[in-house]
């Protein structure tokens, strides 16, 4: 299998020419960097104007590996071979690197590129990205490729402080401008020539704001790109500020997925906060991220979901006895969501409403939520990509595990995890009465692993003791109702009158879209006979 890196655009707020003199002072070796032991020259020409220089080299590397595989390897070092293009007129640099040992076993490549950054002259972008295939390694093929990986990972994060180092080192020795190059100043000489050392640990002076011009992004928040757009490449600023802290290989793999969204989704892509919740709900696995996503995809695009929030009307019935509402946030910014689920006639809902409104109350709950977190991160600063919510479950008896409303929860629930996760930052259960582990077996089958152990349950008022609902919420925002300082207007919820039920031939009569698989319909055609076809327009 091949293993794929690819890094986000790193920007320096230094001029090119000043980020090339630093990077000149890795060579041929660098202390700051143990594993690269050695470089020496194989070959190296220059354009007769000196605006080009290529140079070839062959880099030392000593991996640190377990002795006993070097032993079996049979080798003591690494041998790579680079070649480095540097244009002097156009301000870029290209790199290109594999691996010289095990190449018939073993196929390394690394491509790196500096650039002048496209919207400031006097920055440099660096990416990079590289790949790994292990055909064969002495029947330690796993091994080897997490050591490998694990040693790629390690070497780009090293390579940030490297190039602070020698841009500290330079300003030291009053070096803090290098003219640009021109044919009139730049000899011929093999003097003038910069030496490039190995790209694996290229660094990056981080930009302190997204609003000093790191990216075409509106600094407000991060917005949905078209397939195609000069946007299309995140930066690392804007993944740290607005999608938190990410490794290398966990940025890659957003990078790499969104750029396949970029060439097989049509129109708009989704969110980069919404394409990383699939990521982390797959713990990065690229193949099963890209699965769910694509399926999730189709079902909004069929549901027409994207526009839930502005074209779909709350019944009024629903607004009347649904006793749930968002108030304020939690202590880490996350919006919080307050549903007073005992007090709530779920019944008399499911009978009067049917599935698909409950099933679209729940999805407008979910869209108004990742609505709040896009907000919450411009107002505290920081990423928040999950929200919280506190269920209160005073009042839930025996009524509450009514067998179709049961029915209706666990399928409601399925569609959440398959479209919504790791949407939900935690889950807080007050007041759980003894009928609780009852409906906890049914329903927790269904739920996700990781969404399980988000989940915090309090029997009676245990939540007001140490450890209870003081450490995750403000006692000023805590309900009134729960005994905290802030009033709270979500309605205690009542009895739904049995003359707004409606008969199971009207409830089982409707098409419960959002709850199946398919908007197809199937019909049987015969050779001759006409066949007629209303289509419906969404």
């Amino acid at each position: 299998m091949v293993q794929e890196y690819q890094s986000p655009v790193r920007v320096y707020k230094h001029p090119f020419e000043l980020i090339m003199a630093a990077y000149v002072r890795r060579f041929p070796k660098c202390p700051l960097i143990p594993v690269f032991v050695d470089s020496e020259i194989i070959s190296e020409s220059q354009s007769e104007d000196g605006s080009t220089l290529i140079t070839e080299r062959r880099c030392t590397i000593d991996v640190d590996a377990p002795r006993l595989l070097k032993r079996i390897a049979g080798v003591d070092y690494l041998y790579f071979i680079q070649k480095n293009t540097l244009n002097r007129r156009d301000r870029t640099l290209h790199i290109e690197v594999h691996n010289e040992t095990f190449s018939s076993r073993v196929i390394v490549r690394e491509c790196c590129n500096y650039t002048v950054h496209p919207e400031n002259e006097d920055w440099t972008c660096f990416e990079q990205t590289a790949s790994l295939d292990m055909k064969s390694f002495f029947g330690f093929e796993s091994t080897a490729e997490k050591i490998a990986m694990k040693q790629y990972a390690s070497s780009i994060k090293k390579g940030k402080e490297i190039v602070e180092y020698y841009l500290r080192e330079l300003e030291e020795e009053g070096i803090t401008y290098i003219p640009r190059w021109t044919p009139a100043v730049i000899s011929h000489t093999a003097a003038a020539r910069l030496q490039l050392p190995p790209p694996s640990t290229a660094g990056v002076i981080p930009v302190n704001s997204a609003k000093d011009g790191l990216s075409n992004k509106d600094v407000d928040g991060p917005t949905e790109l078209v397939a195609g757009s000069p946007d299309d490449k995140l930066d690392a600023d804007y993944i740290r500020r607005y999608l938190g802290d990410l490794t290398p290989l966990q940025e890659s793999c957003l990078i790499r997925l969104r750029q396949w969204l970029q060439e097989t989704h049509k129109g708009k892509i989704p969110k980069d906060q919404h394409v990383l919740r699939f990521l982390r709900a797959r713990d990065f696995n690229l193949d099963k991220a890209r699965e769910l996503l694509c399926q999730s995809l189709t079902w909004r695009k069929q549901h027409q979901v994207d526009y839930l929030l502005d074209s779909w009307e709350h019944p009024q019935l629903l607004q009347d006895y649904y006793t749930g509402g968002w108030h304020h946030h939690d202590r880490d910014g996350r919006p919080l969501y307050i549903l007073r689920l005992g007090q709530m006639d779920t019944k008399g809902l499911v009978r009067a409403l049917g599935e698909e409104v409950l099933l679209r109350q729940v999805l407008s709950i979910n869209e108004e939520a990742l609505r709040r977190c896009e907000e919450n991160t411009r107002v505290f600063g920081r990423p928040i990509s999950c929200w919280t919510c506190l269920v209160d479950l005073e009042g839930l008896t025996m009524r509450h595990l009514w067998r179709p409303g049961v029915k209706a929860l666990l399928r409601i629930i399925e569609v959440m995890e398959a479209n919504y996760p790791e949407t939900l930052g935690r889950l807080l259960i007050l007041r759980a009465p003894r009928v609780f582990p009852v409906l906890w077996t049914l329903v927790s089958p269904l739920i996700d692993e990781n969404t399980r152990k988000k989940f915090l349950v309090y029997a009676g008022n245990d939540y007001q003791g140490p450890g209870g609902l003081v450490d995750y919420i403000d006692r000023e925002i805590i309900p009134d109702f729960l005994g905290g300082d802030s009033m709270c207007d979500i309605p205690e919820g009542s009895m739904v009158p049995k003359s707004l039920y409606r008969t199971t031939e009207e409830l089982e009569s409707e098409e419960n879209r959002l709850l199946t698989d398919s908007i197809y319909k199937s019909a049987s055609i015969f050779k001759g006979a006409p066949y007629e076809v209303q289509p419906k327009l969404l």
